[in-house]
């Protein structure tokens, strides 16, 4: 794939309907600071083509998982980061996105938020039926493009509405309610509504926390998430790859003036609907007391735009959102089949992979309904700021396991699986106590513990990064070092390694004395024939017998198991592997072009954060 297409699958795998709520909600609420998580990922994105994409490619995997598998050894950790994985599936995915899609819904026809969560699910329920997982892929650019264009006209709208940029700067401390408590802060804009920087102790974003702990989680999501990853390891070479980094980083300039300021300006032109401060009228108006900040960018479409664009719009934004949870559902399903249930029950049939599958994405359904409460709730009603909360808790641990894994030769296993044990027990404890102890309302005494009321969020992402390192560190080092085989070719200083004579030797797979149904099998997806009672006919792939009756095949066809009728002689000959790090070569000019933008890029981004500090 050359550079173009993988810039704009990044941007789109990250800017999805629940950021363009969540964004411009955060805006609605304080202002411009949120903007700093997008423009960390300016400089994340950078990082992971530039450092982190040599070693994926130089060790020749696929998957995140893969490569662990690789540097490590063993599977405990496989196994602790795929249930990590799961839950971070419910708290930052799966709720997030029914909440959003429900919002706008809610906004739009005026249900109730719970018969908008279950509509959309019906939705997508049919959506995934029928079209499947290839209905997302190819519809995804698409709709990703009429988003931008949706996004830039109602940007054009709004700075229109308010007299440009000065127009907001006036207005936006204008915008109070009507109905608030006298004598109180309650629904005043924030004085430092237009600084990325703020008070290191007494503000919602904390100027070192946003330098440092920020940068944390940032550089967990671009250079480790298995979504990331992947799209820019489909790139023809690393050139490409480089290409697609630079792409997205540059698009990542729009946030702040795509989603962040229309939402600022949502509250200009309805500050009692968007900025209510009073529990009951925020209840009435969008059924959460803590706030109604994130139905600012709704009210905007839905006020704003023409006709015909403000039903695309719309449609759009719910088509991406279906889209986001059959993706999330599908890698869900496959994580807790593959990596976990098939870890217990290694000679299970097909069909019992399917009903787990099944009933588990079921079962993450229900409870990711039933944290949509705290999903509202948590942290004053901003979406956004919720999403982050979460990921400063449970991703630094493993972003130091990566990292050090990546650039530490020295790290061994039992190191970063208690790096990760310890680390992720505290974040979760944190979690936990948040959850007990939600943040206040406004006017209302603040009766938290110190370490939740005092220690922020992103201060604890540093804090769990320190802590996790150093266990990493002390039991790597009090314990063996790794084997060369799990130190060559899969560090940054040994990516230049020549590849094993393992490696180049060709032998024969073992999937081809299985026959060609196990050969046509994607690399990714486990063996899941029928248990070995079956084995005779393990060279045969299964087909219809012409009895099966229509509702069988029926079932199978809603269960994505249609039973393809193949034969060997028809099947094509599986592709030789590439050799480990054949993409790495790049030509002396198209690589000092390449670092010529990234030292404009990085440019680029310093002059943002200095001007907008």
């Amino acid at each position: 794939m050359v550079w173009w297409p993988v810039g704009a699958s990044l941007f789109a795998s990250n800017v999805g309907s629940g950021h363009f709520i969540g964004l411009a909600g955060s805006g609605a609420a304080s202002g411009i600071a949120a903007t700093a998580y997008e423009w960390n990922g300016m400089f994340s994105v950078l990082v992971l083509a530039w450092l982190f994409l040599p070693i994926y490619m130089a060790a020749g995997v696929t998957t995140m998982p893969e490569y662990l598998q690789k540097r490590f050894g063993g599977k405990r950790i496989q196994m602790f980061l795929a249930i990590l994985y799961l839950f971070i599936y419910i708290f930052t995915k799966i709720s997030v996105d029914m909440y959003a899609g429900a919002l706008f819904i809610q906004q739009a026809l005026h249900w109730d938020l719970y018969i908008a969560v279950v509509g959309l699910l019906a939705i997508t329920a049919v959506y995934t039926v029928a079209g499947g997982l290839a209905a997302v892929i190819y519809t995804d650019a698409l709709q990703t493009f009429i988003m931008l264009i949706g996004a830039v006209t109602l940007m054009v709208f709004s700075f229109a509405e308010v007299g440009g940029l000065e127009g907001l700067q006036t207005k936006y401390f204008d915008a109070i309610p009507s109905s608030r408590k006298e004598n109180s802060s309650c629904g005043l804009p924030r004085k430092d509504a237009f600084h990325i920087f703020r008070d290191p102790v007494n503000s919602d974003l904390p100027w070192p926390g946003v330098l440092v702990g920020m940068t944390i989680p940032s550089l967990w999501y671009w250079c480790t998430d298995q979504v990331i990853v992947q799209r820019s390891l489909a790139a023809k070479n690393l050139s490409h790859a480089k290409g697609g980094s630079l792409m997205t980083s540059y698009l990542k300039i729009l946030p702040l003036f795509m989603m962040v300021m229309p939402g600022m300006i949502s509250r200009v032109l309805f500050p009692d609907l968007v900025a209510c401060a009073d529990a009951d009228i925020c209840r009435k108006i969008c059924g959460n007391p803590s706030g109604c900040s994130d139905i600012a960018y709704p009210k905007l479409v839905l006020e704003l735009l023409p006709t015909g664009l403000r039903g695309l719009m719309m449609s759009v934004m719910i088509a991406a959102l279906m889209s986001s949870l059959t993706s999330i559902f599908n890698s869900a399903s496959t994580i807790f089949t593959m990596d976990l249930w098939k870890h217990f029950r290694p000679r299970c049939s097909e069909w019992e992979l399917m009903i787990v599958g099944r009933v588990f994405v079921l079962l993450l359904t229900v409870v990711s309904i039933l944290w949509i409460p705290l999903v509202q709730a948590g942290q004053g009603g901003q979406l956004f700021i919720y999403i982050q909360s979460i990921s400063s808790y449970l991703q630094p641990p493993v972003a130091v396991v990566f990292m050090l894994g990546c650039f530490w030769r020295r790290a061994n296993e039992k190191g970063a699986f208690w790096g990760l044990v310890i680390g992720l027990l505290l974040g979760v404890i944190r979690l936990v106590l948040d959850f007990i102890y939600p943040e206040p309302q406004c006017g209302e005494t603040d009766l938290r513990p110190g370490v939740v009321k005092y220690m922020h969020y992103l201060y604890f992402s540093m804090v769990l990064a320190t802590i996790s390192t150093l266990t990493v560190l002390v039991v790597s080092l009090l314990t063996e070092p790794p084997s060369e085989e799990m130190i060559s070719r899969l560090t940054w200083f040994t990516r230049g390694d020549l590849p094993a004579k393992t490696d180049l030797a060709v032998s024969p797979s073992p999937d081809a004395a299985k026959g060609v149904c196990e050969a046509e099998r994607p690399a990714l997806q486990i063996d899941i024939s029928i248990a070995s009672e079956n084995s005779s006919n393990d060279t045969k792939c299964p087909a219809n017998s012409k009895g099966s009756s229509k509702l069988l095949t029926t079932l199978l066809w809603l269960c994505g198991m249609e039973r393809k009728q193949q034969s060997t002689e028809n099947a094509a000959p599986a592709k030789p592997e590439p050799l480990p790090g054949a993409g790495l070569e790049e030509k002396p000019l198209v690589k000092h072009v390449l670092n010529v933008n990234l030292l404009l890029c990085v440019c680029a981004g310093i002059f943002l954060w200095a001007y907008f500090a």
